[in-house]
This record gives C-alpha cells, sequence and structure tokens, in this order.
C-alpha cells in the first residue's frame, strides 16, 4: 500500500509549504499530494479559497497575484509556494498529486505541465492531478491524454466507480468514510487504484489494509511508513 504525504507532512509541518514538502521528500514517501489554487496570473499551492486559515494574511486567493498571495507568511516564515517552485523543489523525485480546487484558466496550466514536463522537472509518470471538479479533468484529459487523472469523491455513488471509469480516470480517491469491500471491488474490476483520504489514526490504516486498497493519503507519512513496515515483517 501506497503513502502519500498529505499537504506534504502537515501534520508536524505547515501544510503546503517547502518545509512540509521537504520533509515528506525525505522520508521516501510515494507521492506528495498538495493544492492548487489560481491567482491573477498564475498558480498557487494552498488548500483554501481565501487566506486567512493558513496564513497571516487576508482575501481571496484568486482576486490577489501571486506576489500579493505570497508576502503573507504561511507557517514559521514561510511564503505560500508557487506551483513552479514546488516542481523545482521535487525535481521529479517522487510522484506528485496536485489537486485542483476551484476552476480556473485550465489552458494556462497546461501550458505550465508542459513546459516543466520539457524542462525535466516534472516526468508524464510522476505526475497524478485530482479533483472534485470532474469537469475541470475531463477538460484536462481532452486537452493533455496523457495524464494520469483521480477522481476524487466522498460518497459512494449508486454506481460504484461508473463515474471514475467514464472520465478514464487512472485512480478514484475516497473519503475513508465512505468506502466498502464492494466499492473495492468494484474499482478493480474497473482497472482503477484506490486511494484513501485522510488516513492517520492506526486503526484507520488497518482497516485501509483490510480492504486491499492501493495506497493513502496521510499528514503523517513517517507513522504509516513505520506500520507499513512492522505489518511486512
Amino acid at each position: 500500500m501506497k503513502v502519500f504525504a498529505h499537504r506534504g507532512a502537515s501534520g508536524l509541518y505547515p501544510e503546503n509549504t517547502r518545509s512540509a514538502i521537504l520533509a515528506a521528500l525525505e522520508l521516501g514517501v510515494d507521492g506528495i499530494e498538495i493544492d492548487i489554487q489560481s491567482t491573477l496570473d498564475g498558480f498557487v499551492v494552498i488548500h483554501d479559497t481565501w487566506l486567512d486559515r493558513t496564513t497571516n494574511g487576508q482575501g481571496k486567493v484568486n482576486k490577489l497575484s501571486t506576489a500579493e498571495v505570497q508576502q503573507y507568511d504561511a507557517g514559521e516564515g514561510q511564503s505560500v509556494p508557487s506551483l513552479e517552485q514546488v516542481f523545482h523543489w521535487v525535481h521529479d523525485n517522487t510522484l506528485l498529486n496536485l489537486e485542483l480546487k476551484h476552476t480556473f484558466a485550465l489552458d494556462k496550466f497546461v501550458t505550465l505541465i508542459e513546459q516543466n514536463v520539457q524542462s525535466g522537472f516534472l516526468s508524464r509518470e510522476n505526475l497524478l492531478i485530482s479533483s472534485f471538479d470532474h469537469h475541470q479533468l475531463k477538460w484536462l484529459k481532452q486537452h493533455l491524454p496523457w495524464v494520469k487523472i483521480g477522481a476524487l469523491t466522498s460518497s459512494i455513488p449508486l454506481g460504484y466507480c461508473e463515474f471514475a471509469e467514464r472520465l478514464n480516470a487512472y485512480s478514484v480517491h475516497v473519503d475513508k468514510n465512505f468506502i466498502n469491500h464492494e466499492y473495492v471491488a468494484d474499482a478493480k474490476a474497473r482497472n482503477l487504484k484506490v486511494f484513501a483520504y485522510t488516513v492517520d489514526k492506526q486503526e484507520d490504516i488497518e482497516d485501509m489494509m483490510s480492504l486491499g486498497i492501493d495506497g493513502i493519503f496521510t499528514n503523517y507519512p513517517s507513522k504509516a511508513q513505520n506500520l507499513l513496515l512492522q505489518k511486512s515483517i
């Protein structure tokens, strides 16, 4: 079962910051999940639409420029990273799961992805793009056919994973509280990977293992790695 650092190693470091991302990279995680919001002129790594929860700033992210967003403290004196900064920090050393939060200029996003693939900071194999907005995922798959997409959901739909198969998704990303054996079996039958979020407690990690899913998103990747190592001995 793969371990993805949720917003970096966010249980020990400020979420979606350089320290959280580099700490996860140092652990050798299978992947790092970060949240992407658009600014007036680019893309930044922050979960919320508004600045006030995770920074000392105020205002709506998409109403500000990247420079304006980055003037605020995102924790321990760090600024909110730009997406391009993260590509440079990670430098294709692990899989990056980019979760797109709200609808924005996807054409500019595709251009940025392609530029970083061409420059070697990112590879096609190490990129996974996910969203709760399945319209965004459909558009991306049409304009970037090679990209792996992960369809996010916090429910057990009547058709189980049919929605993800229709999107030609690589994976389905499921709330740990809304998953069962039938869901996993349906995903496997459709050749979909199953990743669960956000899995921090030992009992929850063990439950996900018993379901036979492919990976978890966790705020404490080191803890999850150690538990998986113990279980494999």
